[in-house]
């Protein structure tokens, strides 16, 4: 790593944070929960050097960023610099700028492969020993998916996909490992996030998560599994989340067979809410992010009591994944300004209102996705711009 690197990448934020607003700033209690989704991979992982060599996570596509066409809007930087999140002090900064604009909420990606868990860093090291965790609730999304070369720059777009680098899917043994990892290091805590008392706990696959137990029956035993568990370390129960992708989808088994709708699935396995985690699972994002809200809203309504559990409406920055590859990908959202995300934002807001029975919750991709250009964080863009939109809308506006 150059000298410059570092310097920015464990420096300038220590300069950013003495100029961050003040933390008696912010609202004592919040009346929404806006839940941002956190992609872990900015900071030192041994296990990252397959996908970003450099020892400094995904910084290193980022820095590699440019235009693929005239009038596209590459490449974007942070205006932070490539800070390391797995430092508590830039994590206390993070979270005093989440906070002051209103996400009480993180949702961390959570992976686990080969055994073991991977990018657990800006989690266990930088936010959860930052001096002010007390302003931040937290919970875990187990990001469950295959891992395939698109993390990898060099290679993404070039190796057939089927290729895999880890399997998602677990079995049994390996699934009790992570419900106990779950309760003994993370629901205990006092900001982990809780729907009237019971831990949250989000699944983002649901065909892997079933074809590695085994099929649609040992899944839901393992669930049913975990449950217990949670009640036996005191608590109510579980909050089971899951990510959704198109409605209808038909989710196979372990054989490949036709094994129901997620809904139908969703019902049998006894889940506690539902949400999405990010436009481009179920809509085509190649066009102006107004008309594409327009669906979203369509969907919110569809989905509204259609799985008997509470929908928690989700908004997505943004999407355009050519950070990532060297070729140009097509499939780009368009006009996706801070004032346009407002605008979706206040409809969120209005579906919340007129859900008062459930948790007050709303999703958001992301804090950080920069090299799906989805993200909070401020940038050379539009600077602080999506920030102060959420702020607007559920600090100022309360």
């Amino acid at each position: 790593m150059s000298a410059k690197i570092f310097l920015l990448l464990f420096c300038l934020p220590l300069a950013l944070n003495a100029q961050m607003p003040s933390a008696a700033n912010a609202q004592e209690k919040q009346k929404y929960d806006i839940a941002a989704f956190v992609w872990p991979s900015y900071h030192p992982d041994d296990r990252a050097r397959i996908f970003w060599p450099d020892g400094i996570g995904e910084w290193q596509t980022v820095m590699a960023n440019e235009a693929k066409y005239e009038g596209h809007e590459q490449p974007r930087y942070p205006l932070w610099g490539y800070i390391n999140e797995a430092d508590p002090y830039v994590a206390e900064m993070e979270i005093n700028a989440a906070a002051d604009h209103g996400v009480n909420v993180f949702i961390f990606d959570w992976y686990w492969y080969d055994g073991l868990p991977y990018l657990e860093g800006h989690l266990n090291d930088g936010f959860l020993k930052a001096g002010n965790t007390e302003r931040m609730k937290f919970y875990i999304m187990w990001a469950n998916h295959d891992v395939t070369m698109t993390w990898d720059k060099r290679n993404a777009g070039k190796i057939d996909r089927s290729v895999k680098i880890w399997r998602g899917g677990v079995d049994r043994e390996e699934f009790e490992i992570i419900v106990r990892r779950m309760i003994e290091k993370y629901f205990h805590l006092t900001n982990y996030y809780k729907v009237e008392g019971k831990p949250s706990f989000m699944i983002y696959d649901l065909p892997t998560f079933i074809k590695g137990l085994g099929g649609a029956k040992e899944a839901k035993d393992a669930l049913d599994w975990f449950r217990n568990e949670v009640k036996k370390a005191g608590y109510p129960g579980l909050d089971l989340q899951l990510t959704l992708r198109r409605s209808g989808r038909s989710i196979t088994g372990i054989a490949g067979d036709n094994i129901g709708t997620q809904e139908k699935l969703v019902k049998e396995m006894d889940f506690d809410g539902v949400t999405h985690y990010q436009y481009i699972h179920y809509l085509n994002i190649d066009r102006d992010y107004n008309e594409i809200n327009t669906d979203v809203y369509k969907e919110w309504e569809k989905l509204d009591g259609e799985f008997q559990v509470p929908y928690y409406p989700h908004v997505s920055v943004g999407w355009d994944n050519n950070p990532r590859f060297e070729m140009f990908r097509p499939g780009v959202v368009k006009n996706n300004t801070p004032e346009n995300f407002e605008k979706a934002l206040i409809e969120a807001r209005k579906f919340v209102d007129a859900h008062p029975a459930q948790a007050p919750l709303i999703t958001i991709n992301s804090w950080n996705e920069w090299t799906e250009t989805s993200y909070l964080q401020p940038c050379t863009l539009y600077g602080y711009g999506y920030l102060e939109a959420i702020k607007r809308v559920f600090v100022d506006g309360e």
